[in-house]
């Protein structure tokens, strides 16, 4: 899908074909074609332009213009099998860039694809140290996961389909999920369909996992009993303007306390640059849906 983005331009009159910005290029985007450096993908060019100050004539610039998106997973399956070295240098220049989601994108590649690469070797290289724990607390470390997936089969239903052997599967696919606890920039929510749910709707509603949290990304929050709650609003506009979420569905209770989750989403969406489509569902205290619709 192509959209309005920074990328690079060269001036083929001015390009003597020295080949140098090609090999500056860890990302693999340029190549030398009938004697000029050319763009080969635009899914592999960041727009960050470390090859422009590799150009010994001046001709590479940064334009802003229709272009398919940056696509970190396919850069980091074509820098896998380049070593360690290739591995370094692009994370590297994503992270002196300020691209920390493009930077845990490649890092959470590494870690699920990676299997010949010291991965924190790697790290220790990128940030000087192994990068600490969010609250210093090993509990709060930022993962993301698979959840299992089933195909379902006609007159099977989707809660059924989530069965292994009578065992229901969870359908989490990161850690952690409390929002004072999550970076908004995190890789698992760019693009995502967002799940922001008060902390009782995953007790009262019985189907929880496949209803809401089945191809979503989960943040639960508690309204009522949760401190500086002024931070939520921050956190779910970087959401929508950084890492560009999908959609946004709020699951509340149906008691009082429980629409100030709603009215904190509310002020979110309404500070945000970016407009997203937001749902409100709200879960009755004997467990059933008791409204549902888009905002």
């Amino acid at each position: 899908m192509k959209a309005k983005r920074n990328i690079i331009k060269i001036d083929e009159q001015l390009c003597n074909g020295c080949g140098i910005c090609v090999e500056g290029c860890h990302e693999g985007a340029l190549q030398l074609i009938d004697g000029k450096a050319r763009i080969v993908s635009e899914l592999y060019c960041d727009g960050l332009g470390a090859c422009i100050g590799d150009c010994p004539v001046g001709a590479i610039t940064i334009e802003e213009r229709e272009a398919e998106a940056y696509d970190e997973a396919a850069v980091m399956e074509c820098l896998i099998p380049k070593g360690e070295a290739t591995i370094i240098a692009h994370l590297k220049h994503l992270k002196d860039h300020g691209e920390m989601i493009y930077l845990r994108q490649g890092v959470e590649y590494l870690e699920q694809h990676g299997a010949d690469t010291d991965v924190d070797s790697v790290r220790t290289a990128v940030h000087g140290a192994k990068a600490p724990l969010p609250c210093g607390c090993p509990g709060s470390m930022e993962r993301s996961f698979k959840a299992p997936m089933a195909p379902v089969a006609a007159g099977i239903s989707m809660a059924e389909s989530s069965c292994d052997g009578g065992k229901m599967r969870s359908q989490l696919t990161h850690w952690p999920v409390q929002l004072h606890l999550l970076n908004p920039q995190a890789g698992f929510f760019r693009g995502a369909d967002v799940v922001l749910a008060a902390d009782c709707t995953a007790y009262a509603y019985a189907d929880f996992h496949n209803r809401f949290i089945r191809n979503h990304t989960l943040a639960i929050a508690c309204p009522k009993l949760d401190s500086n709650k002024e931070s939520y609003v921050e956190k779910i506009v970087d959401m929508i303007d950084t890492a560009q979420i999908n959609t946004l569905t709020v699951v509340i209770m149906e008691v009082p306390c429980c629409g100030g989750l709603l009215q904190l989403a509310r002020m979110a969406v309404e500070k945000a640059t970016r407009k997203v489509p937001v749902k409100k569902v709200v879960i009755g205290v004997e467990g059933d849906v008791v409204e549902e619709s888009w905002m």
